[in-house]
């Protein structure tokens, strides 16, 4: 049978040689299915890169009906995280790491959402109105879990919600948390005692000398001087900008770059979604042979 014509968002063959035998089969019995299923997983990847809605898929697609009532039973079954977890221990093995991790970056971001219905909120500090996307990834950067709760939820707070899911689900993983300043206080005890989780706050070097507050006529010592001068613009933080990265690879989808969706959950399953892209892509290419120079 011919395949229909591509577009950059598509799975290649070797991709879906690695993502195909993890999505459900058809159930045997009854009526043949009338869809292939490469053509549906296809379909979502196209509304998770090109954030465009269900009903503007191409013709050349599925019914966009058709493709959204799996996207839909797919996620109330949680295939995606399994999938996700499937992938990351596979990923990993292929760098060369444990199957298991046993640390964990957490962070989030705020997005504004579009002019729909569904819970959102304001993060005063970030002057944003929408939903913040709590995760945790690995140190790798792949995903381990992820919460979307509206705005105003504090960073602690939505990644307790976080961190008590991923405890539920993953509980042979015993984890050394890396986290910013905005965790530190309170969050760190709960994390030890509910969780039994290690947690370690990296901070800016400079975190604590921001802000002199000098008197009339008073100037910055050489020693405050040497520090500013050490900070101006992005500085690479250990460990925090592993989760950053991860953010980044998040902003090449434009269904993720501002909410559309009314239910969290849904673009819980496109985050998912987006690091599941990044892993077949990564272990299509360590199947690949190495040219060897003559």
């Amino acid at each position: 049978m011919t395949r229909r014509p591509t577009y950059p968002s598509d799975t290649s063959d070797e991709e879906w040689a690695i993502l195909g035998p993890l999505i459900p089969a058809p159930r045997l019995g009854g009526r043949p299915a009338h869809v292939v299923r490469r053509d549906i997983v296809d379909a979502i990847f196209y509304v998770k890169r090109g954030g465009v809605s269900w009903r503007m898929l191409p013709a050349d697609f599925p019914h966009w009906k058709t493709v959204y009532d799996y996207f839909r039973q797919w996620n109330k079954s949680g295939l995606w995280a399994r999938v996700n977890d499937a992938l990351r221990v596979r990923t990993r093995e292929g760098l060369g790491r444990n199957a298991v991790p046993t640390a964990g970056i957490v962070d989030s971001r705020s997005v504004k959402t579009s002019p729909t219905r569904g819970v959102r909120g304001y993060d005063g500090g970030k002057k944003v109105n929408g939903r913040k996307h709590h995760l945790i990834v690995d140190t790798q950067g792949l995903l381990l879990g992820v919460k979307v709760l509206p705005a105003n939820i504090t960073d602690r707070e939505g990644s307790q919600q976080l961190l008590q899911e991923l405890r539920q689900n993953q509980p042979q993983m015993k984890l050394h948390l890396f986290a910013d300043g905005g965790y530190k206080g309170k969050w760190e005890g709960w994390v030890k005692t509910t969780l039994g989780y290690s947690v370690e706050i990296v901070q800016r070097s400079d975190a604590n000398t921001r802000g002199y507050w000098l008197p009339q006529g008073q100037e910055l010592t050489e020693e405050q001087i040497k520090t500013f001068r050490g900070h101006r613009g992005f500085v690479v933080i250990k460990k925090r900008w592993v989760v950053e990265r991860s953010f980044a690879w998040l902003s090449f989808d434009r269904r993720l770059n501002r909410e559309y969706d009314l239910l969290p959950q849904t673009t819980e399953a496109f985050i998912f979604l987006a690091f599941i892209r990044c892993m077949i892509r990564r272990l299509a290419a360590f199947a690949q042979p190495t040219a060897v120079s003559p």
